[in-house]
């Protein structure tokens, strides 16, 4: 993103997304939070594709220098989130799938416990429904990592130029699977760590963001004064991703999962 806006002050301004609860990560956080090559869907090739793919869109430090400080989706390893994502069925016999956190509380304010570590099972339907999306996702990320590599010089989007990832990004073949992108790095970015993603609370920690407060809870001042971040102004690339999100924003109220 070129000027003195950088991608990473456009995400802020525009407040993104609702957030929902949590703040440091349990046990199950941390190993889904793992920046090992174990994956549960991904191959290692996949997964490198995908990390640099969404760094791109929600760039940090390593990405660009104008976001020096300011953690974006490498950070907050949202390859993790959408591979717990892609992979909620593959969990040990028995084990409800990764769909919905449980609660209500997380161990994060004063609970003994984190009951946001524990999944809560399904009803049929339900488990259905979500069988059908998750295998509907699975083919979507096979498909795009593809695309993506296909579309990249020498056939591997992760070892491009960061220039020759943003142009296999913005052409109109991607278009479909960067909308997909985009909103699984917005929701990796700022989910509740359980999920996989907003690793050490780096996204909430960007925004400002104190995560949740339960049993104690927020004050009515804490309440009134929560609005975050002014909003910037955007122009040139940033009005182009801005126009993007707004066409996108829609399907991320629907359906976002998490958080």
């Amino acid at each position: 993103m070129s000027g003195d806006l950088s991608r990473r002050q456009f995400l802020a301004g525009v407040s993104l997304l609702p957030l929902a609860s949590a703040a440091a990560p349990g046990a199950l956080a941390k190993a889904l939070a793992s920046t090992s090559e174990h994956y549960a869907f991904f191959t290692p090739a996949q997964a490198a594709t995908v990390r640099e793919a969404t760094a791109r869109l929600i760039p940090g430090p390593q990405d660009d220098p104008l976001e020096a400080g300011h953690p974006g989706a490498r950070e907050a390893n949202v390859v993790r989130y959408i591979d717990t994502l892609l992979g909620a069925f593959r969990v040990p016999a028995g084990q409800p799938p990764r769909i919905h956190a449980g609660g209500p509380f997380s161990n994060r304010d004063g609970a003994r416990k984190n009951d946001m570590a524990t999944f809560v099972p399904l009803t049929r339907v339900r488990l259905d429904a979500w069988r059908t999306r998750i295998d509907q996702l699975q083919r979507t990320y096979r498909d795009g990592v593809r695309l993506l590599d296909r579309l990249a010089p020498g056939g591997d989007f992760a070892a491009a130029s960061p220039d020759e990832q943003d142009q296999v990004l913005m052409s109109s073949e991607a278009a479909g699977f960067r909308t997909v992108l985009f909103t699984h790095a917005i929701e990796g970015t700022y989910c509740i760590p359980e999920y996989g993603g907003n690793a050490g609370l780096s996204g909430w920690r960007e925004i400002k963001y104190p995560g949740d407060r339960q049993p104690r809870g927020y004050t009515a001042a804490q309440v009134e004064r929560s609005e975050g971040p002014d909003p910037v102004v955007a122009q040139g690339a940033a009005a182009r991703m801005l126009a993007q999100f707004a066409a996108i924003a829609p399907h991320v109220a629907a359906h976002r999962r998490r958080g």
